[in-house]
């Protein structure tokens, strides 16, 4: 056997064979090229461990060519040396005698086997690393004496992302929200264990029926009709949805429903992950009515008698029915609570709320706005404002009869209480919620001057206020082309007091008067109408405002909140003049922050997640703010694209003091947190109540405590302190 070389490939020199002293039969050119072709990489080495052929696919794998390695290098260059240690300190163990970590880790199995395969990590040329698997086998002469070794590697990686992600979507169906996959014709083929534990239909129960095995029955065939076809359409749908389980107990839960396209583009799978809500609903239930009820009287507070009164309002506008508002106030309550204690005051207001809502129908409102003062809300009195007024005194003369029916407070003792009432009426949105209230506070007034115990109305001497109103809203309609109008900032900061942004706000400074106060002219605006083009005003002089920030260092990262209101953002163009303000200042997207309001929610709620939607592509931000005032809800929270929620400054004022204010903020936050939104604080004026709000999770405040609203020249001059050192 003189002739046992192998063919190398081609050139290279002729006289280098596979080992010289091994005595291999000669391999034919064919072989040669099958070799050279193979998809796998093929290293041969002699009994030393150096490498005597790399064929062209070892090559294309790790980079080296055949004159750097063939006759020079060891395997052992294309691997891991940690993992070389590892696995010489696991063939020592597994073979009970030393192994050297160097070529003996890929040969010491081959003397009692005709080959090796394990997985290995290979490093290329250029130092990147992948993983393959490596089957080395002894090669031997007729003899059966080794004259070396032959190494076959194919690369896995494709192989280990296979079963990274098997593992990862076995993981995720073992996950706690419940899932449930189907055929294209609906019918059950998978669930997962948390699906039986939230709906108690074991595997065997629920595979091959339809999902609608589940259908409390609380939605219509319409609800249904409408989740599919938005299935059909966007390949999604997510919401809230009632279930029932197996044993008939029907719960909240919160589903999402993906449609599975195969490559031709054909459907062959939904895929529904569901989880019960029950514990948010709860919450958010509790929220509710600590948010909108006296905790004492569990009458409606002044919030919801302000929300239903606007609801009241807006309705009127449409059948054009007048309404009436009676604000009640016991007389002499103080001497009351001064002489026998609180306790006593408490059932006696106990005891007139319960008579309060007996005077009236089901549709009206009884509510507690604080103290001894109570409101009444009547709808629905007639399209005859004289009808009406008769209407409204003959039940206020019926709430006055019968607060003055004595009260038995402690044992058999009779106590005698009176009440005076004022009257304001109203119809559709001829009258400001503020002016309705004060109208019927005036006729309050004129009750107790005419010795308590009275009932009156607001009449025409009463009109001073509203002629000042008419006056104002003259002046409003010239202040924009005046130039009347002045942007202030008031300063936001997070947790460690460190300057993040601000809010930009709205002031009015008439020529040679005082200025206006917000509260006196933005309502006024709203329900003239001038507050859309003022709007844009006040996003035009933001935009330019952001612009100037971006060249200064200490500013270009602040943002930038703006005030939008519902007529604003309800104009056809909105999406467009926010657009074309940013581009004309070359404004970051990113900075600008609009806020809006819960009422904006209410009404068109597939416009204004569009619109809204546009704008996030943008990059522009929204806040929810004034939060736990109107009637946002987590379904709310969970279908708009916002990113922070502000809780209302009525609720933070008396955090410290107020049990029921430190509950209601205290579940927003938690709230806020869990559903991964930014909760911000307005009004914190206290360090007590930053304390309070930190230890409770709020990360972002606002308010006197940092900054009142300043032109922003003095912003800009003030940066350092208001960004001052965290406490």
């Amino acid at each position: 056997m003189t002739n046992d070389r192998l063919f190398l490939p081609q050139g290279c020199p002729a006289d280098i064979v596979i080992a010289p002293d091994i005595r291999l039969p000669e391999i034919c050119i064919v072989q040669h090229a099958i070799l050279e072709n193979a998809a796998h990489a093929i290293i041969a080495t002699d009994v030393a461990g150096t490498i005597v052929y790399f064929n062209s696919a070892a090559q294309k794998m790790l980079g080296y060519s055949w004159d750097e390695v063939v006759g020079k290098s060891s395997p052992a260059l294309f691997h891991l040396p940690e993992e070389v240690v590892a696995r010489a300190e696991m063939l020592s163990s597994e073979l009970n005698r030393a192994i050297a970590g160097e070529f003996e880790v890929f040969t010491a199995r081959l003397e009692d086997s005709e080959s090796d395969e394990s997985d290995w990590t290979y490093v290329r040329k250029d130092g990147s690393q992948f993983p393959v698997n490596l089957a080395i086998t002894a090669l031997r002469d007729s003899s059966g004496s080794v004259q070396g070794y032959l190494g076959i590697a194919s690369d896995i990686s494709e192989r280990r992302h296979l079963e990274q992600e098997l593992r990862i979507a076995a993981t995720a169906f073992e996950s706690q929200a419940a899932i449930m996959v189907t055929d294209a014709r609906r019918r059950i083929l998978r669930v997962n264990p948390a699906f039986t534990k939230l709906t108690g239909y074991a595997p065997e129960e629920a595979i091959g029926r339809l999902p609608s095995l589940l259908k409390s029955g609380r939605q219509d065939a319409s609800f249904y009709l409408e989740m599919w076809r938005s299935l059909e359409q966007t390949r999604h749908w997510q919401g809230e949805i009632w279930n029932r389980r197996k044993g008939g107990e029907v719960y909240p839960e919160w589903l999402t429903i993906s449609a599975v396209y195969d490559d031709q583009g054909k459907l062959t799978n939904y895929v529904s992950t569901f989880s019960d809500i029950s514990n948010l609903k709860v919450a958010e239930s509790e929220i509710h009515h600590l948010a909108f009820y006296d905790p004492l009287t569990a009458l409606p507070n002044r919030r919801l008698l302000l929300n239903r009164l606007d609801k009241a309002r807006q309705t009127g506008k449409r059948n054009s029915q007048y309404g009436a508002l009676l604000i009640i106030d016991l007389d002499h309550f103080k001497t009351l609570n001064d002489t026998l204690g609180h306790e006593f005051g408490d059932r006696l207001l106990v005891e007139v709320a319960q008579r309060l809502k007996a005077c009236i129908r089901e549709g009206d409102t009884a509510a507690r706005q604080g103290g001894d003062e109570f409101v009444v809300m009547l709808e629905e009195l007639g399209s005859d404002p004289g009808a009406a007024g008769v209407q409204a005194e003959t039940v206020a003369e019926k709430i006055r009869s019968e607060l003055c029916r004595p009260y038995i407070l402690q044992d058999d003792t009779e106590y005698f209480r009176s009440a005076s009432i004022g009257i304001s009426l109203f119809r559709a949105q001829d009258k400001s919620l503020d002016v309705l209230m004060k109208q019927a506070d005036i006729a309050l007034y004129k009750a107790k001057d005419a010795g308590r115990n009275a009932i009156r109305f607001f009449d025409d001497a009463m009109q001073t206020a509203l002629d000042q109103r008419a006056g104002l809203e003259g002046g409003l309609r010239n202040a924009l082309a005046r130039g009347e109008f002045l942007l202030y900032v008031q300063p936001q900061v997070d947790s460690a007091r460190r300057l993040i942004g601000g809010e930009a706000l709205l002031r009015w400074q008439p020529p040679g008067q005082a200025m206006v106060a917000p509260n006196d002219f933005i309502p006024l605006a709203e329900e003239t109408g001038l507050i859309v083009p003022i709007g844009l005003w006040v996003l035009d002089t933001a935009c330019a405002a952001l612009r100037r920030w971006a060249a200064d260092e200490p500013t270009r990262e602040l943002f930038m909140a703006v005030n939008v209101s519902a007529r604003q953002f309800r104009q056809a163009d909105f999406v467009d003049q926010v657009s074309a303000a940013l581009a004309r200042h070359q404004a970051r997207p990113q900075l600008l922050k609009l806020e809006l309001t819960e009422s904006l929610l209410l009404d068109n709620v597939e416009e204004v997640v569009v619109k809204m939607q546009a704008l996030r592509q943008l990059g522009v931000r929204f806040s929810l703010d004034d939060f736990g005032t109107g009637y946002a809800s987590l379904a709310y929270l969970k279908r708009f694209p916002f990113e922070q929620l502000k809780v209302d400054r009525s609720f933070i004022r008396d955090i410290t003091s107020d049990p029921d204010d430190a509950a209601i903020v205290r579940a927003i936050i938690a709230m806020g947190n869990a559903l991964r939104l930014n909760v911000v604080a307005e009004g914190v004026e206290e360090d007590g109540q930053h304390g309070f709000l930190v230890e409770h999770g709020c990360r972002f405040f606002q308010g006197y405590l940092f900054g009142r609203p300043m032109p922003f020249a003095e912003f800009e001059q003030r940066l350092d302190k208001l960004a001052g050192p965290a406490d």
